[in-house]
């Protein structure tokens, strides 16, 4: 493997761990607070959708990402009232999510635009373009190191940036503030922090509004990012594989940007192997490279990540008591 087709994976790798790395975060914020959120994936298909149809139909990118973020962060409400304050089961309320979201965004789509559920393609003005960084085409053309710079780090929309930026922020944000502090004390032992005279419901639908506006980021980069429009079912079970990344980096912001890093190229590597001939066995189906992220996933998850224990109060409605 040459020199630029190492620099192309990478790259690639950085794009495709996007979403999952804003969608691993967002799961972060909601199940340390003590909610697990199986919807992050129908959360990301909404903000795609609207996020497309808005930007397709007024031109504007960032029209679209504030419907994008608007459509995320309302189905975030809608689930947290059902998980929260109804007490709802959480796994059925995000499953809910997931079907409403495939149905209703195709169905939508075809209604708006007759053209099979997809939005029309993005005009001039209604995608984010890469951004290059100051003096990319100068060092770039530094041997080896150069394409490092140029091609690697610099050349990508800003949501690749404010993924790997959200990192460090949340770490912070868990870590070294009050919120944080409560926030991961209300998915352990709920019931000392209503002791403490702090309000566990209320600390929960902020984590849910965290997770709203973050699935809105990884959605909206989807269809106005990464893509120029919106397709069916475009996030392709990304919010399941990024929630596969967080339980594999145990609830932990900085192992969880490196599982993701992992999954991006995992998917950056199966799509360069399609149609390659392996060593002995020849060419593989492209069905069976496409589906290699996934089994990996199963394999990573079942058998190389030790003992992964949520947060205690994880998935228990709370019930204040009198």
């Amino acid at each position: 493997m040459d020199w630029p087709t190492i620099i192309s994976i990478l790259a690639a790798t950085l794009r495709f761990a996007t979403p999952l790395l804003l969608a691993c975060l967002a799961g972060l914020y909601s199940e340390r607070a003590g909610v697990f959120d199986i919807g992050l994936e129908g959360k990301m298909l909404f903000a795609a959708f609207f996020a497309a149809a808005v930007a397709a139909v007024t031109g504007n990118m960032w029209l679209g990402l504030l419907a994008g973020l608007g459509a995320s962060l309302s189905t975030a409400m809608v689930q947290g009232v059902a998980a929260i304050t109804l007490k709802g089961n959480q796994i059925i309320a995000g499953v809910a999510i997931n079907m409403l979201a495939v149905g209703l965004t195709t169905f939508l789509g075809q209604s708006w635009f007759r053209q099979g559920g997809r939005t029309p393609p993005l005009p001039q003005g209604g995608r984010f373009l890469p951004i290059q960084l100051p003096f990319a085409a100068e060092i770039g053309q530094i041997p080896y190191i150069g394409p490092l710079y140029a091609n690697v780090l610099s050349g990508h929309s800003i949501f690749v940036y404010l993924a790997f930026l959200a990192v460090p922020i949340t770490a912070y944000v868990l870590y070294r503030t009050r919120f944080g502090l409560r926030l991961r004390a209300v998915g352990e032992n709920p019931k000392a922090v209503d002791t403490a005279g702090i309000a566990v419901n209320l600390m929960r639908y902020k984590a849910v509004v965290v997770t709203g506006l973050l699935c809105g980021l990884a959605g909206a980069y989807f269809s106005i990012a990464q893509g120029s429009g919106f397709g069916n079912n475009m996030t392709a079970g990304k919010g399941y594989i990024a929630l596969a990344a967080l339980i594999f980096a145990k609830w932990k912001p900085y192992p969880a940007m490196f599982a993701c890093l992992l999954f991006g190229f995992l998917d950056a590597l199966q799509i360069r192997l399609q149609g390659v001939a392996m060593p002995v066995i020849g060419q593989v189906p492209v069905q069976a490279i496409q589906a290699l992220p996934y089994v990996l996933t199963v394999i990573l998850l079942a058998g190389f990540i030790g003992k992964a224990v949520g947060p205690k109060a994880g998935g228990v409605p709370y019930t204040k008591e009198r």
